[in-house]
């Protein structure tokens, strides 16, 4: 059974990690104090695109990680791909 990808940002997430020497662990508190209760698990998930991120989880990203919210998008081109494959879950 093919696995449903559930976000299009989360190599860019462990990107933004890695290049900042933060563990998930790390990531996952610095989002807690900003206000967002998330897990080391979640983020885990939000990487590996097993987890759906809101509006307002990528705002938190953003903020923790200094970049602008469109900055964790990738090519279009690639978004079209994303969009148009049958593992993109529409629901």
């Amino acid at each position: 059974m093919a696995t449903t990808v559930r976000n299009m940002i989360g190599p860019q997430v462990r990107r933004f990690r890695s290049s900042r020497h933060m563990t998930q662990e790390m990531l996952a508190a610095r989002l807690q104090r900003e206000g967002w209760d998330v897990s080391r698990v979640s983020v885990a998930k939000i990487e590996s695109q097993l987890r759906w991120v809101a509006d307002c989880e990528l705002y938190m990203l953003a903020k923790v990680f200094d970049v602008g919210m469109e900055e964790f998008f990738p090519s279009e081109a690639v978004v079209r791909r994303f969009v148009g494959s049958p593992e993109f879950k529409r629901n």
